[in-house]
């Protein structure tokens, strides 16, 4: 099936058709993300969270664009409560154009988390709904978390032990060389705008709709997942005319038709269908808990040009 694409009208791809993902100028006002140094342990190690109900969820949401089934693993892990902060360094003084720069993630997260946190008060406010910040942590190897231990083997996840969003940096160089996502900024931050999208369900209580038992493209795991990839689509949408926290000009400048293209081939690539075909033992849509490649792609979509509201949609409609 080809690609899904997203038409941007003629001004849009004339207007951006160079620009950069962040204002070069950007200045951001945000204390959402910090790093962990010294995080110990080999990457690709053997997954360690925490047992229990709300651990079998995190299982389902840990993995989210690796798309790989970890609930497996819940009967052999164990809970770590004394989960700690460890040694961790805010990230600050970050520039528009030290975020777009490729190999720097870290400014990247930042200036994304200060967009998203500029969107969803927004629409909250809007809602007259109560709104609670996530915070983003940058980890290599492990880390440790309210909801148990973890190693990159893991790939992004919400935690809403602790309302906390882990990205193990290794794996953007992941989606390209394992997966075959062109793993561009727009796709990276595809990843954190999915991972905040849990946080959403989170205080809205969607989160507490994902039954582990109920897997298959209808799901309520994949329908978790989907709504996450519309709200990530809504806020790149809205995200270049959303004024940062201090009142300045948005962070974000409009996507260009490749910047989309980058983002929908993410998705595609962390498709369920698409990792099983890649594992060589077929496609067993039964086994799904993310998402196919058409799902993820039309959802995002969904989110892109219709907005925040389509997304409450996932839960009512048979999903492609």
């Amino acid at each position: 099936m080809p690609a899904l694409r997203i038409h941007l009208p003629p001004r849009i791809r004339a207007d951006y058709a160079s620009a950069m993902t962040f204002r070069g100028d950007a200045k951001f006002d945000t204390t959402q993300v910090r790093r962990r140094g010294g995080g110990g342990g080999a990457r690709g190690g053997a997954i360690a969270l925490g047992g229990g109900g709300l651990i079998t969820v995190i299982l389902f949401l840990a993995s989210s664009f690796l798309g790989i089934d970890l609930t497996g693993l819940g009967s052999a892990i164990t809970q770590d409560p004394s989960a700690g902060s460890g040694n961790d360094t805010e990230v600050v003084g970050c520039t528009g154009e030290q975020a777009n720069d490729p190999a720097n993630y870290e400014c990247r997260m930042e200036g994304g988390a200060d967009s998203l946190s500029a969107y969803w008060s927004g629409v909250f406010a809007q809602n007259q709904l109560q709104y609670r910040e996530p915070s983003v942590l940058l980890y290599s190897g492990q880390v440790s978390t309210a909801c148990g231990n973890a190693t990159s083997a893991v790939g992004p996840f919400y935690c809403p032990g602790d309302e906390q969003i882990y990205i193990d940096e290794s794996f953007f160089d992941l989606m390209r060389t394992q997966f075959g996502a062109s793993g561009g900024s727009l796709s990276q931050l595809y990843v954190l705008g999915h991972e905040w999208g849990h946080h959403i369900q989170q205080l809205t209580g969607d989160l507490q709709r994902v039954n582990h038992d109920d897997t298959g493209p209808s799901g309520s795991a994949v329908r978790s997942e989907l709504q996450a990839d519309c709200y990530a689509g809504a806020w790149i949408a809205a995200a270049s005319t959303t004024d940062d926290q201090g009142g300045g000009d948005p962070v974000l400048v409009a996507p260009t038709q490749a910047e989309l293209q980058d983002a929908l081939n993410a998705a595609a690539a962390i498709g369920d269908d698409s990792i099983q075909s890649q594992s060589g033992q077929g496609v067993n849509p039964d086994s799904w808990t993310h998402g196919s490649s058409q799902q993820r792609q039309t959802w995002f979509a969904n989110g892109y040009q219709q907005g925040v509201s389509a997304c409450a949609a996932v839960w009512q409609v048979p999903t492609p």
